[in-house]
């Protein structure tokens, strides 16, 4: 236990050295060259090498504090002043947890703030623009975690511009509210989440190009949480014109919950908090209610994923898939995919005995779900976790890409497969962040290095998706000189590249069998149980 408070002091202390705060510039004193004019103010960035990083610049017009929690974004309004953009905004409000970096940096609930990095070079030509939406179960992570600092990947791909926006977690962004006595006020808290990563790209879109980015040529990009935020705000009314691509890493849509889940995950911290309105929450601190959430829904929180986007009927469809299969994307191109045992990494993490039990658990929710006949099928899918890993990430992914082609749409689908050197983790949840961000000292979390022309390969076929709308390389461009073909996902032969350190190749989903088709695939009706 000293040795893990320790280690939580260690990144505490670097973290909070990472603070500061942004201030007005008044008297003049600044690089005119490192500075940009936006609608909100002009904003000026520091220089490292060739890359420049803007970072902690608002996004909203008001921060969501006050009278405004529970609310939605206020948009940004015009703003003659000059300000400094050198610290990341604060991390939003969420449960402290040691392996979460941006959980130790400095929370508040005016978090609403957006990063940018660039390479500085002379030409004239429009970027294309990457918008990182982060991960975390909806409750947990930030912009400041150091995973997702993108001065090596700006170094490497100069020719792309990358934009990481925070938004409201947990309680503060995905809380039901319009049941209660005075909830009327209230109709967007379930969705706040989504609606401050809306705003976050509505600003994009208005300013991104005094950085040198192109504004018709989007990609919102995410892991985990932040793959299940990309695919559904394209199903969000008016989305379509802030974004053309899709990279969703791990997440797929099943991440909701009806209403009727969401009024029961209220109404249990109402009581646990003692509260009858809206009213008594407003005067609950916001660390209170990260805590009690975190207290009602236990020590495997991350993985209830309690609060979530709502299906509400309507900022939401009430069936997603459906919605896709209907093509509400068909103009969006997707390149998107899991990795080989998503769930190895929580196993390992959790210890056997806890990870069994957990497990156990969550079957008997799934299958008390099901029909008679359903039941008999998952119940012959004997291993617990693999059932679970299904539920939660493969099959969902798969279903998406298949509703996607269903609709009329594109969807480059991929298996990641490079494993951990630590017994029985495998190739884990977010296993491939290191790859994609370009942080090899990240790469201790699967205890040995990666093939670096690998890694290279495979953040060049995300910017070429970025730049294109096609992952595929010609050798002249692949860091590994060869030639590699990404086929699009089709309801035939149903191919998917195989992201292999040492052997990238397409695959057909038969000859891999990703998905369990009898078994499994009919859980994605029932979203993420």
């Amino acid at each position: 236990m000293c040795d893990m408070n320790s280690a939580h002091a260690e990144v505490k202390e670097f973290m909070m050295a990472l603070y500061g705060e942004n201030k007005r510039i008044t008297d003049g004193s600044y690089d005119k060259s490192l500075a940009v004019k936006c609608i909100n103010g002009t904003f000026v960035g520091r220089k490292t090498e060739n890359i420049i990083a803007y970072k902690g610049i608002p996004f909203v017009g008001r921060q969501p504090v006050g009278d405004l929690r529970w609310k939605a974004p206020v948009d940004c309004v015009p703003d003659d002043g000059v300000y400094e953009a050198y610290y990341f905004g604060k991390s939003p409000c969420q449960l402290e947890n040691p392996e979460e970096p941006a959980s130790v940096y400095v929370q508040g609930e005016d978090c609403l703030y957006l990063n940018i990095w660039k390479a500085e070079d002379a030409s004239d030509e429009k970027k294309p623009v990457m918008v990182w939406i982060h991960g975390g179960a909806f409750e947990l992570d930030g912009t400041v975690d150091p995973l997702y600092e993108c001065h090596n990947f700006i170094k490497e791909n100069p020719e792309v511009i990358v934009v990481s926006i925070a938004y409201r977690l947990g309680v503060l962004g995905f809380f039901h509210l319009s049941h209660l006595p005075d909830g009327k006020d209230y109709p967007d808290a379930q969705n706040l989440g989504l609606m401050d990563q809306m705003m976050a790209l509505k600003w994009v879109h208005e300013n991104i190009a005094g950085f040198g980015g192109d504004p018709e040529n989007v990609t919102i990009w995410g892991e985990s949480a932040g793959a299940a935020s990309v695919t559904l705000l394209p199903l969000i009314e008016g989305s379509h014109q802030y974004f053309k691509r899709v990279i969703a890493q791990s997440g797929a849509p099943a991440q909701m919950r009806s209403a009727e889940e969401a009024i029961m995950r209220t109404n249990e911290m109402m009581e646990a908090l003692g509260c009858k309105t809206v009213s008594d929450l407003l005067k609950v601190e916001a660390k209170d209610l990260a805590d009690t959430a975190a207290q009602l829904w236990g020590f495997y929180t991350v993985l209830e994923i309690c609060l979530l986007p709502e299906r509400d009927g309507t900022y939401l469809p009430l069936d997603p898939f459906a919605a896709y299969g209907k093509g509400a994307a068909k103009d969006i191109a997707f390149l998107q995919g899991c990795n080989k045992d998503e769930m190895d990494v929580f196993a390992f993490a959790f210890g056997e005995e806890n990870w069994k039990a957990w497990c156990a658990d969550r079957r008997v929710r799934i299958l008390a779900k099901l029909t008679d006949d359903e039941k008999k099928l998952v119940e012959s899918f004997e291993d617990d976790s693999r059932l679970i890993e299904q539920n939660m990430f493969v099959a969902p992914q798969i279903r998406l890409s298949e509703e996607q082609v269903k609709g009329g749409g594109k969807s480059y689908t991929y298996l990641f497969t490079p494993e951990s050197a630590y017994p029985g983790v495998g190739s884990g949840h977010a296993a491939e962040l290191p790859i994609v961000f370009a942080h090899p000292e990240y790469n201790e979390l699967l205890g040995r290095d990666l093939d670096e022309t690998f890694s290279k390969t495979m953040r060049k076929m995300w910017v070429q998706f970025a730049k294109t709308g096609n992952p595929s390389l010609s050798a002249d461009l692949s860091p590994d000189g060869k030639a590699h073909e990404w086929p699009l996902y089709d309801l035939e032969d149903k191919k998917v590249m195989i992201l292999d350190e040492f052997d990238i190749h397409p695959e057909k989903e038969s000859e891999r069998k990703i998905v369990d088709w009898d078994r499994t695939y009919l859980l994605t009706n029932y979203y993420t149980i």
